[in-house]
């Protein structure tokens, strides 16, 4: 199951720089993890904005939620979930 989100990331500005860091570090390894396992296909960053369009590849919604709640910034996301079907004029094999 693909699914595509675009993800706003949202740090209480008072947060302390020490903190963010360490989420910023903790959420990376995640999500190399992630893509390493195949679940994080793809990840751009949207420029001009501390955001992202990721395309997830999951079993089902439950393992889509577990994936996105172990991510260490997931608290602070805004998040557009836009589940994907193939689209029958499509040619590609991926």
């Amino acid at each position: 199951m693909l699914i595509c989100t675009l993800v706003e990331v949202n740090i209480p500005a008072d947060m302390p720089p020490e903190q963010v860091q360490e989420l910023r570090r903790r959420e990376t390894a995640r999500a190399q993890e992630l893509q390493r396992a195949g679940t994080l296909r793809h990840l751009w960053r949207v420029a001009g904005k501390v955001a992202n369009v990721s395309v997830w590849d999951v079993a089902d919604n439950d393992e889509f939620h577990e994936v996105l709640s172990s991510l260490a910034l997931f608290p602070y996301f805004d998040i557009q979930v836009i589940p994907l079907s193939r689209h029958p004029s499509d040619i590609s094999e991926n």
